[in-house]
């Protein structure tokens, strides 16, 4: 199996993304992974980290880079040339079976929906990424790659998410919420309105809307939305994580008893950090795509890459495309509904 990674992508690159596909190669031994990005800036780091030789690892040239403050259409038409676009076209041509990148979100989007293309049935891909509730994890779609949908699109988020609920978090019948303003059946706008109806006629487990005040609770194994409200959701969150550990740290350090008291219980922070980090994860899977796609964070740190390439192979090995492509093909009469 190949994977294709963008050493050029995210905050940190290429370090980071180079020593993450290291540890990657030293971890899954059935993997290639091509790596992607300006040869001589990369030359570097490959020998830093002992992989420049390395019999499971080639290079592709990528002689420019998508910023993070370039519009997301720069990856399909000012920068051609850019590692995002020579890993979609890689995966469109067939090179190489994955790809994954911890850079520009809407380049990437843009990048495969041009090149790579969605599934049969599928009209728009959607990031699907998974967030702490009270009962360990719960996963969002769409977390940003449509900020304007159908309630079609919604319903094939909400099927698309199934599959992976299932696939790859061995979770049988997943509850399925919508992300609303009210629990009841006819709060929130048009398009969560109607959303409701179709889900609540279909083959799943669906349980209704979910209030952003109980999100975190549990209500749901699934939470779909459109990507915008999907994205202020995950932002918001991740924001307010930061906000409580600053609040954390200041209260704890305000006498020489509390500093005291936080050092014995280092370890019990340690373990709570564990619930919230995001590299556990490596990354946002783009489902829906005709070819496997993992975003990860531009603060992606070598462990995040590591997991993201290890996501990837998961996805590839689980067949996780057949298995969306099948399951669409088994709601069409609902969807047809809505053509």
């Amino acid at each position: 199996m190949k994977i294709a990674v963008d050493a050029m992508g995210g905050d940190y690159a290429p370090g980071v993304c180079i020593e993450g596909a290291a540890q990657a190669l030293y971890d899954f031994p059935d993997i290639e992974l091509v790596i992607v990005g300006h040869e001589k800036k990369l030359a570097y780091y490959l020998e830093r980290y002992g992989i420049a030789r390395h019999s499971r690892i080639s290079v592709v040239h990528a002689e420019t880079v998508v910023e993070m403050r370039e519009p997301s259409t720069t990856s399909i038409r000012g920068k051609k040339d850019s590692s995002i676009t020579v890993c979609a076209k890689l995966l469109k041509e067939g090179k190489v079976d994955a790809m994954a990148s911890p850079g520009h979100t809407g380049a990437i989007v843009a990048a495969t929906k041009v090149l790579v293309r969605t599934l049969p049935g599928v009209d728009r891909a959607a990031l699907i990424t998974s967030l702490p509730n009270i009962n360990g994890r719960f996963l969002q779609i769409d977390a940003g790659a449509n900020t304007d949908c159908t309630p079609l699109n919604l319903v094939q988020f909400a099927l698309m998410a199934e599959v992976f609920a299932s696939c790859l978090m061995n979770i049988e019948s997943p509850r399925i919420g919508l992300l609303s303003v009210g629990g009841e059946a006819g709060k929130g706008n048009d398009l969560t309105k109607e959303t409701y109806k179709i889900l609540s006629q279909m083959p799943i487990n669906f349980v209704g809307n979910v209030e952003g005040n109980t999100i975190f609770e549990g209500a749901a194994d699934i939470l779909v939305s459109d990507g915008f409200s999907g994205n202020v959701l995950l932002k918001t969150s991740e924001g307010l994580a930061k906000l409580l550990i600053h609040w954390l740290k200041e209260v704890l350090s305000r006498n020489p008893v509390r500093v005291t008291g936080a050092i014995l219980a280092k370890n019990a922070f340690k373990e709570l950090k564990m619930y919230g980090d995001a590299s556990e994860f490596g990354g946002a899977p783009l489902l829906g795509l005709n070819g496997i796609c993992i975003i990860g964070h531009g603060s992606s740190n070598p462990k995040a890459v590591r997991n993201a390439i290890r996501v990837a192979a998961e996805c590839h090995n689980l067949k996780l495309n057949e298995k969306i492509v099948q399951r669409l093909q088994e709601c069409q009469p609902f969807l047809q509904q809505l053509k």
